[in-house]
């Protein structure tokens, strides 16, 4: 049989998952620092922001906020980060929620910062799918 080449859409393939742009924001003010990550679904097309506000350290506040992809593209500050597979979205998101509860009091930096390197998928060598 032929195995389907990799080039759908051009859209970008892990081990046969498809991947989706994740996007990073990260500015301060007033002494607190306001972290977003993003990522671009295609159905429905939309982006999806998970906001944090940390303050000395400490997940002060934490949400999920979805936009339009014009609406998005409006929105200043957005770095394009990596690619990452739904599976891999959804352990964020779960891991996300347990945080933000672990971390209402005290402070979780080196918590947050592993959390999105899960985002980031490990190059596949041949054979390792």
């Amino acid at each position: 049989e032929d195995v389907p080449s990799q080039t759908f859409d051009n859209k970008d393939y892990f081990c046969g998952k498809e991947t989706f742009p994740v996007y990073e924001s990260v500015f301060t003010e007033e002494g607190e620092t306001i972290r977003k990550i993003a990522i671009e679904i295609e159905k429905p097309p939309q982006i999806e922001i998970h906001v944090w506000t940390i303050r000395k350290g400490i997940l002060r506040h934490f949400y999920v906020e979805k936009v339009s992809k014009r609406e998005f593209e409006e929105l200043p500050y957005f770095k394009l980060i990596t690619r990452t597979t739904l599976s891999q979205w959804k352990i964020f998101s779960e891991g996300e929620a347990q945080i933000s509860q672990m971390c209402e009091s005290r402070v979780c930096r080196t918590e947050l910062e592993d959390l999105v390197k899960v985002l980031y998928l490990e190059k596949s060598e041949k054979g390792h799918c």
